[in-house]
């Protein structure tokens, strides 16, 4: 069986053509670099090398072979030492990423991303696109590596979120709406509204907002909707179908024909988890869950200092 010790000694041989300066050059006994060099010999049961006492060291025909393969060898052993020792940093390989809608529609997601690619630029990211539970699920089983998600009171054993994000609601009408003439509604115009509810949002999600919004109101929602996403509610919301109860982020996604109202006595904000398991072993996954919990730092607002009485 080679080694790598055997492979270096041999090349250093091989292309000094001398065994004193081989040594040198590997700080090694000339004797060390000898009994290598005959060791290879006897378990290929043939010379590598011509040694004679008058001229210079040379290679047999099976030396020169030899010394282009095991150059490739030692080249592929130093690159599997150095993926190695990147992988064991979080520095190399590849996680896999889920997320809800809503973390590319505030932006949450580009920013983390942008992060991560700055300070693992060698790690690839797959991101998928799916509802909460169905990212539970495949956290759980390992199918995904990290989720962005809507949080929820609880989680399976050996999972953990953490909250990163949060942004005020808002609703979304027809530009051409009475109700978009107002500056800003109150629960209390929503009454007799139909309302557009993206499925995405699943339970748990928009529809309990919707639930509390029409409590605060003291009205009953008479007509509901349900569509498939967001951009299906703006569209429909658009031609004057109904209204979207949704996060501030629903702006980003560019509906001229659409206006969106702050609600004055609603102050409920809606939030973004990172969920990842508790005891994840990868490096590079925990860098990613470091980077989006430094980034929910970042956006909490800052509370005034309190001054001196």
């Amino acid at each position: 069986m080679l080694d790598a010790r055997q492979l270096r000694y041999f090349i250093a041989v091989a292309e000094e053509l001398h065994f004193a300066r081989a040594a040198d050059r590997l700080n090694v006994a000339q004797s060390a670099v000898s009994l290598q060099i005959k060791g290879l010999e006897e378990a290929f049961g043939a010379r590598l090398l011509n040694r004679r006492k008058r001229a210079a060291v040379s290679l047999t025909e099976a030396g020169q072979l030899f010394l282009s393969e095991a150059v490739a060898a030692v080249r592929q052993l130093e690159r599997a030492e150095q993926v190695g020792r990147l992988a064991a940093r979080g520095e190399l390989g590849q996680i896999e990423v889920g997320y809800v809608t809503s973390a590319a529609m505030n932006r949450t997601l580009q920013s983390l991303l942008r992060e991560y690619r700055r300070s693992r630029p060698a790690v690839q990211l797959r991101l998928t696109d799916m509802e909460t539970p169905r990212q539970l699920d495949a956290l759980a089983e390992g199918r995904l590596d990290v989720a962005l998600i809507r949080p929820r009171p609880s989680y399976a054993a050996g999972l953990a979120a953490q909250v990163i994000h949060r942004e005020a609601l808002c609703l979304a009408l027809a530009a051409d709406h009475p109700l978009a003439r107002k500056r800003t509604l109150r629960a209390s115009d929503l009454g007799n509204e139909p309302f557009l509810v993206p499925q995405l949002t699943e339970s748990l999600g928009f529809g309990s907002y919707l639930e509390r919004l029409a409590t605060v109101g003291s009205f009953t929602v008479t007509m509901v909707h349900d569509v498939c996403d967001f951009v299906t509610a703006l569209t429909m919301a658009a031609g004057g179908y109904g209204v979207v109860l949704g996060p501030e982020s629903m702006r980003a996604l560019g509906f001229p024909e659409i206006v969106f109202r702050p609600l004055a006595d609603f102050p409920e904000k809606v939030e973004l988890a990172v969920a990842f398991r508790a005891a994840e072993p990868s490096a590079a996954v925990r860098t990613f869950i470091d980077l989006a919990t430094a980034l929910g730092r970042r956006r909490e607002p800052k509370r005034p200092a309190r001054q001196a009485q």
